[in-house]
Protein backbone atom coordinates (compact mmCIF):
# COMPACT_ATOMS: atom_id res chain seq x y z
CA UNK A 1 0.00 0.00 0.00
CA UNK A 2 1.42 3.38 -1.00
CA UNK A 3 0.68 6.63 -2.78
CA UNK A 4 2.40 6.69 -6.16
CA UNK A 5 2.32 9.46 -8.75
CA UNK A 6 3.72 8.39 -12.13
CA UNK A 7 4.76 10.71 -14.97
CA UNK A 8 2.61 13.63 -13.79
CA UNK A 9 2.17 16.58 -16.14
CA UNK A 10 0.18 19.71 -15.29
CA UNK A 11 -0.23 22.71 -17.59
CA UNK A 12 -1.91 26.08 -17.17
CA UNK A 13 -2.54 27.29 -20.67
CA UNK A 14 0.86 27.26 -22.37
CA UNK A 15 2.81 27.08 -19.10
CA UNK A 16 3.97 23.62 -18.08
CA UNK A 17 3.91 23.68 -14.27
CA UNK A 18 4.80 20.03 -13.67
CA UNK A 19 6.81 18.08 -16.21
CA UNK A 20 6.81 14.31 -15.95
CA UNK A 21 7.30 13.99 -12.19
CA UNK A 22 7.21 10.56 -10.57
CA UNK A 23 6.99 10.26 -6.80
CA UNK A 24 6.20 7.38 -4.47
CA UNK A 25 5.35 7.80 -0.80
CA UNK A 26 5.26 4.96 1.70
CA UNK A 27 3.13 4.56 4.82
CA UNK A 28 5.12 4.95 8.00
CA UNK A 29 7.08 7.83 6.48
CA UNK A 30 6.96 11.60 6.08
CA UNK A 31 7.71 12.47 2.46
CA UNK A 32 8.61 16.13 1.90
CA UNK A 33 8.42 18.08 -1.35
CA UNK A 34 10.77 21.07 -1.46
CA UNK A 35 11.96 23.56 -4.04
CA UNK A 36 11.86 27.26 -4.88
CA UNK A 37 8.72 29.27 -5.50
CA UNK A 38 7.11 28.27 -8.76
CA UNK A 39 8.85 24.90 -8.93
CA UNK A 40 5.55 22.99 -9.01
CA UNK A 41 5.33 21.74 -5.41
CA UNK A 42 1.73 22.70 -4.67
CA UNK A 43 0.68 21.90 -8.23
CA UNK A 44 2.07 18.38 -7.88
CA UNK A 45 0.26 17.96 -4.56
CA UNK A 46 -2.94 19.20 -6.21
CA UNK A 47 -2.63 16.46 -8.81
CA UNK A 48 -1.97 13.84 -6.13
CA UNK A 49 -5.14 14.91 -4.30
CA UNK A 50 -7.29 15.00 -7.46
CA UNK A 51 -7.85 18.72 -6.89
CA UNK A 52 -6.48 19.74 -10.29
CA UNK A 53 -6.40 18.31 -13.80
CA UNK A 54 -3.28 16.34 -14.73
CA UNK A 55 -1.87 13.80 -17.12
CA UNK A 56 -0.30 10.66 -15.72
CA UNK A 57 -1.42 8.24 -13.04
CA UNK A 58 -1.89 8.57 -9.28
CA UNK A 59 -2.52 5.40 -7.32
CA UNK A 60 -3.72 5.53 -3.71
CA UNK A 61 -3.40 2.22 -1.86
CA UNK A 62 -3.24 0.38 -5.19
CA UNK A 63 -6.25 2.16 -6.71
CA UNK A 64 -6.25 4.77 -9.47
CA UNK A 65 -7.69 7.93 -7.91
CA UNK A 66 -9.31 8.82 -11.24
CA UNK A 67 -11.58 5.81 -10.72
CA UNK A 68 -12.42 6.54 -7.07
CA UNK A 69 -15.54 8.33 -5.87
CA UNK A 70 -15.12 11.51 -3.78
CA UNK A 71 -16.32 9.77 -0.61
CA UNK A 72 -13.80 6.97 -1.16
CA UNK A 73 -10.98 9.50 -1.46
CA UNK A 74 -12.20 11.39 1.61
CA UNK A 75 -12.17 8.18 3.64
CA UNK A 76 -8.53 7.46 2.79
CA UNK A 77 -6.81 10.83 2.61
CA UNK A 78 -7.21 14.31 4.06
CA UNK A 79 -5.82 17.46 2.46
CA UNK A 80 -4.59 20.61 4.19
CA UNK A 81 -4.42 23.48 1.65
CA UNK A 82 -2.11 26.48 1.96
CA UNK A 83 -4.97 28.75 2.98
CA UNK A 84 -8.60 28.23 3.94
CA UNK A 85 -11.40 30.79 4.02
CA UNK A 86 -14.85 30.40 5.49
CA UNK A 87 -17.79 32.55 4.47
CA UNK A 88 -19.93 31.64 7.48
CA UNK A 89 -19.25 32.22 11.20
CA UNK A 90 -18.62 28.61 12.16
CA UNK A 91 -17.21 27.92 15.58
CA UNK A 92 -13.84 26.21 15.82
CA UNK A 93 -15.38 22.89 16.89
CA UNK A 94 -17.84 23.05 13.99
CA UNK A 95 -14.96 23.51 11.54
CA UNK A 96 -13.21 20.44 12.91
CA UNK A 97 -16.44 18.45 12.71
CA UNK A 98 -16.62 19.23 8.99
CA UNK A 99 -13.51 17.12 8.57
CA UNK A 100 -14.81 14.45 10.89
CA UNK A 101 -18.03 14.12 8.89
CA UNK A 102 -16.03 13.80 5.65
CA UNK A 103 -14.12 10.81 7.03
CA UNK A 104 -15.27 7.64 8.73
CA UNK A 105 -15.37 8.74 12.39
CA UNK A 106 -18.56 10.78 12.17
CA UNK A 107 -20.31 8.71 14.83
CA UNK A 108 -17.57 9.33 17.41
CA UNK A 109 -18.44 12.66 19.02
CA UNK A 110 -15.19 12.84 20.98
CA UNK A 111 -12.91 12.91 17.93
CA UNK A 112 -13.30 16.63 17.13
CA UNK A 113 -12.28 17.78 20.60
CA UNK A 114 -9.47 15.22 20.70
CA UNK A 115 -8.13 16.64 17.42
CA UNK A 116 -8.27 20.18 18.82
CA UNK A 117 -6.45 19.00 21.91
CA UNK A 118 -3.73 17.48 19.77
CA UNK A 119 -3.01 20.85 18.13
CA UNK A 120 -3.19 22.67 21.47
CA UNK A 121 -6.49 24.49 20.91
CA UNK A 122 -8.98 22.63 23.09
CA UNK A 123 -9.92 25.88 24.86
CA UNK A 124 -10.82 27.52 21.53
CA UNK A 125 -13.69 25.16 20.66
CA UNK A 126 -16.47 27.75 21.06
CA UNK A 127 -14.72 30.68 19.39
CA UNK A 128 -15.70 31.64 15.86
CA UNK A 129 -13.17 30.83 13.19
CA UNK A 130 -12.99 34.48 12.10
CA UNK A 131 -11.67 35.49 15.55
CA UNK A 132 -8.49 33.47 15.15
CA UNK A 133 -5.02 34.62 14.24
CA UNK A 134 -3.46 33.20 11.09
CA UNK A 135 -1.45 30.64 13.03
CA UNK A 136 -4.43 29.58 15.13
CA UNK A 137 -6.58 29.18 12.02
CA UNK A 138 -3.89 27.03 10.42
CA UNK A 139 -3.80 24.73 13.45
CA UNK A 140 -7.61 24.46 13.47
CA UNK A 141 -7.49 23.36 9.85
CA UNK A 142 -4.86 20.79 10.77
CA UNK A 143 -7.23 19.52 13.46
CA UNK A 144 -9.93 19.30 10.78
CA UNK A 145 -7.85 17.03 8.55
CA UNK A 146 -6.69 14.97 11.53
CA UNK A 147 -10.33 14.37 12.47
CA UNK A 148 -11.02 13.22 8.91
CA UNK A 149 -8.41 10.44 9.07
CA UNK A 150 -8.27 10.08 12.84
CA UNK A 151 -7.17 6.45 12.72
CA UNK A 152 -3.93 6.24 10.68
CA UNK A 153 -4.69 2.66 9.64
CA UNK A 154 -8.21 1.39 9.01
CA UNK A 155 -9.22 -2.06 7.81
CA UNK A 156 -5.58 -2.85 7.17
CA UNK A 157 -5.07 0.14 4.87
CA UNK A 158 -2.94 3.19 5.63
CA UNK A 159 -4.57 6.60 5.52
CA UNK A 160 -2.85 9.72 4.32
CA UNK A 161 -2.25 13.33 5.31
CA UNK A 162 -1.39 15.62 2.39
CA UNK A 163 -0.19 18.94 3.78
CA UNK A 164 0.59 22.05 1.74
CA UNK A 165 3.00 24.25 3.73
CA UNK A 166 1.59 23.17 7.12
CA UNK A 167 3.91 25.40 9.19
CA UNK A 168 3.94 28.58 7.08
CA UNK A 169 2.07 30.80 9.58
CA UNK A 170 3.46 29.33 12.78
CA UNK A 171 6.11 30.32 15.30
CA UNK A 172 8.97 27.90 15.87
CA UNK A 173 7.38 26.09 18.84
CA UNK A 174 4.19 25.40 16.91
CA UNK A 175 6.18 24.44 13.81
CA UNK A 176 7.83 21.74 15.88
CA UNK A 177 4.47 20.70 17.32
CA UNK A 178 2.95 20.27 13.86
CA UNK A 179 5.92 18.31 12.56
CA UNK A 180 5.78 16.05 15.62
CA UNK A 181 2.10 15.42 14.84
CA UNK A 182 3.04 14.49 11.28
CA UNK A 183 5.78 12.13 12.45
CA UNK A 184 3.40 10.60 15.00
CA UNK A 185 0.81 9.93 12.30
CA UNK A 186 3.49 8.18 10.26
CA UNK A 187 4.78 6.21 13.24
CA UNK A 188 1.25 4.91 13.75
CA UNK A 189 1.23 3.50 10.21
CA UNK A 190 -0.22 6.36 8.18
CA UNK A 191 1.49 8.21 5.36
CA UNK A 192 2.33 11.91 5.18
CA UNK A 193 3.25 14.05 2.18
CA UNK A 194 4.12 17.65 3.00
CA UNK A 195 5.11 20.58 0.83
CA UNK A 196 7.81 22.36 2.82
CA UNK A 197 9.85 25.56 2.60
CA UNK A 198 11.91 25.18 5.77
CA UNK A 199 14.85 22.96 4.85
CA UNK A 200 15.99 22.57 8.45
CA UNK A 201 12.61 21.18 9.51
CA UNK A 202 12.62 19.01 6.40
CA UNK A 203 15.99 17.56 7.35
CA UNK A 204 14.79 16.91 10.90
CA UNK A 205 11.45 15.28 10.19
CA UNK A 206 11.28 13.88 6.65
CA UNK A 207 12.22 10.31 5.85
CA UNK A 208 12.50 11.08 2.14
CA UNK A 209 12.66 14.34 0.22
CA UNK A 210 11.75 15.23 -3.36
CA UNK A 211 13.50 18.34 -4.68
CA UNK A 212 11.65 20.07 -7.53
CA UNK A 213 13.02 22.66 -9.90
CA UNK A 214 11.19 24.23 -12.85
CA UNK A 215 8.47 21.59 -12.71
CA UNK A 216 10.85 18.64 -12.77
CA UNK A 217 12.09 16.28 -10.09
CA UNK A 218 15.71 17.13 -9.52
CA UNK A 219 16.39 14.60 -6.75
CA UNK A 220 14.59 12.15 -4.50
CA UNK A 221 15.94 10.26 -1.52
CA UNK A 222 16.85 10.56 2.13
CA UNK A 223 17.59 14.03 3.51
CA UNK A 224 21.29 13.17 3.75
CA UNK A 225 21.35 12.09 0.11
CA UNK A 226 19.51 15.03 -1.46
CA UNK A 227 19.97 18.04 0.85
CA UNK A 228 23.47 18.67 -0.42
CA UNK A 229 25.37 21.76 -1.50
CA UNK A 230 25.22 20.91 -5.19
CA UNK A 231 21.57 19.82 -5.40
CA UNK A 232 20.19 22.70 -3.34
CA UNK A 233 22.34 25.29 -5.11
CA UNK A 234 21.10 24.01 -8.47
CA UNK A 235 17.46 23.94 -7.32
CA UNK A 236 17.36 27.38 -5.72
CA UNK A 237 19.69 29.15 -8.12
CA UNK A 238 22.03 30.47 -5.44
CA UNK A 239 25.11 29.23 -3.64
CA UNK A 240 24.11 27.18 -0.59
CA UNK A 241 26.22 25.28 1.91
CA UNK A 242 24.76 22.59 4.11
CA UNK A 243 25.73 22.44 7.81
CA UNK A 244 27.96 25.50 7.50
CA UNK A 245 27.39 28.30 10.04
CA UNK A 246 27.07 31.82 8.59
CA UNK A 247 30.07 34.15 8.81
CA UNK A 248 30.67 37.16 11.05
CA UNK A 249 28.83 35.83 14.08
CA UNK A 250 25.36 35.98 12.50
CA UNK A 251 22.98 33.86 14.65
CA UNK A 252 21.98 30.54 13.17
CA UNK A 253 18.72 29.12 14.57
CA UNK A 254 18.28 25.38 14.23
CA UNK A 255 15.82 23.36 16.35
CA UNK A 256 17.39 20.05 17.37
CA UNK A 257 14.64 18.42 19.40
CA UNK A 258 11.03 18.80 20.37
CA UNK A 259 8.47 17.04 22.49
CA UNK A 260 4.98 16.28 21.28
Amino acid sequence: MSLVATDIHVSYGRRRAVRGVTLDAAPGEVTAIVGPNGSGKSTLLGAMTAASAYRGTVRLNDRNIAEMKPWELAAQRAVLPQASRLAFPFTVIEVVRLGQQAGTAGQHAEVALAALTRVGLADYADRTFQELSGGEAQRVMLARVLAQVWTPVENGQPRWLLLDEPVSSLDIAHQLQVMEIARGFARAGGGVIAVMHDLNLTALYAHRVAVLSEGRRLAFGTPAAVLTDSILSQAYGCSLRVSAPPPSGVPYILPHAASA
